[in-house]
């Protein structure tokens, strides 16, 4: 019963982190989830990431709220096909290198002004670099 209680607490943190943005295809907001409850990824995941699992799935070329984590380390910003990014993001010439990571986990909206993700970032550098070492498993 406890770890049902978290598994929630994990998914609405998750959600909320992530505002209420919807993309296409994603009625519910279930989809990029494998059929996966999103409960089940955010425990699979270490502490950190947990809160993205609301929005991103960590299967290669599954699309929900946001686009597929899976692969970003070394991705272009704005290419994943299926996902409607914003211009602002599609633009920005960014490759997702660990060190633009960093400095996107801290406050993506001031990174590239414009974007979609409504996420206020991480302020604890501990908690950025758990995140970046854990996208970097993610192939």
């Amino acid at each position: 019963m406890r770890m049902m209680s978290v598994a929630m607490a994990v998914i609405v943190l998750g959600l909320t982190a992530c505002g209420s943005s919807h993309q296409p295809g994603a009625p519910d907001g279930s989809a990029g989830q494998s059929g996966e409850a999103p409960a089940t990824l955010a425990l699979n995941a270490p502490a950190d990431f947990a809160v993205c699992t609301g929005c991103h799935s960590i299967v290669a070329g599954e699309v929900g709220i946001g686009p597929s984590m899976s692969g970003i380390v070394g991705r272009k910003a704005g290419s994943l096909p299926g996902f409607a990014y914003s211009a602002a993001l599609q633009n920005s010439g960014i490759i997702w290198t660990p060190e633009k990571l960093d400095t996107w986990l801290t406050e993506p909206m001031a990174m590239v002004p414009g974007t979609k993700m409504s996420f206020g970032g991480y302020s604890d550098p501990r908690q950025r670099q758990a995140v970046i070492a854990y996208l970097k498993t993610l192939r």
